[in-house]
């Protein structure tokens, strides 16, 4: 049924009820379910033209006809374009030698006479656990010498520099939250960091990159006034 024909119904049923010996407060309700049936009927009529309605809400939206300009290209590599594909390194990290299933070869005298190799290219999503151990020695006094650790390696358990640095990327490089940074590296590497230690690890990074961040503006201050 068309808005027009409602219009029409609901004004032929409000002449009706006029005519009809009923008390005032009842046609006062129909009155007022023929307001919220008129209003519910102008909505139906509303679109992204006629009303605060975005588009992307109208499904009844006209879309314009888009036309290709130019050239079609067809999917892929274009003409002259050199593609970027693997190439086998000389000295693969781990090789795998398949043998061949003699029983399933017709009868006969085989030899060997080499390979066929085909290269696999991956990624290992794990973590390592380096220990140091420093050498105490004693003299004869039983004074005890310790050599001393790296530097930065000061807890009995503490997480490396790699660490920290990939955490610094995905959080400032990619912007990821600090929960899913978090769940990253619990999810896939099983280690269980806290978002307050990601933020201290962009703390640090920002602190050690402030001298070179006033180099560098130093220098094109510099390179401008030359």
């Amino acid at each position: 049924m068309t808005k027009i024909k409602l219009n029409r119904v609901i004004d032929k049923a409000r002449q009706s009820l006029e005519e009809e010996d009923a008390s005032p407060a009842f046609k006062k309700s129909i009155s007022d379910l023929f307001e919220v049936v008129t209003f519910l009927t102008n909505r139906l009529g509303l679109n992204s033209t006629n009303s605060s309605k975005p588009p992307s809400q109208d499904p009844n939206r006209e879309r314009p006809v888009r036309t290709a300009r130019g050239r079609k290209r067809k999917p892929g590599g274009q003409k002259g374009h050199k593609g970027n594909f693997l190439k086998p390194v000389e000295n693969p990290a781990e090789i795998e030698e398949i043998q061949i299933d003699r029983r399933t070869l017709p009868r006969g005298e085989y030899s060997h006479v080499g390979f066929e190799a085909r290269q696999v290219f991956d990624i290992e999503i794990s973590f390592s656990v380096k220990e140091y151990r420093s050498e105490i020695l004693e003299n004869e006094k039983g004074v005890q010498y310790v050599a001393d650790f790296p530097d930065g390696v000061t807890e009995p358990a503490q997480y490396g520099s790699t660490v920290k640095a990939h955490s610094v990327y995905m959080s400032q490089f990619q912007l990821v939250p600090l929960a899913r940074v978090e769940d990253h590296f619990h999810d896939q590497l099983g280690l269980r960091l806290s978002k307050g230690s990601i933020s201290n690890w962009n703390v640090l990074a920002y602190q050690k990159l402030e001298s070179f961040e006033e180099w560098a503006r130093r220098s094109l201050i510099g390179s401008l006034c030359n």
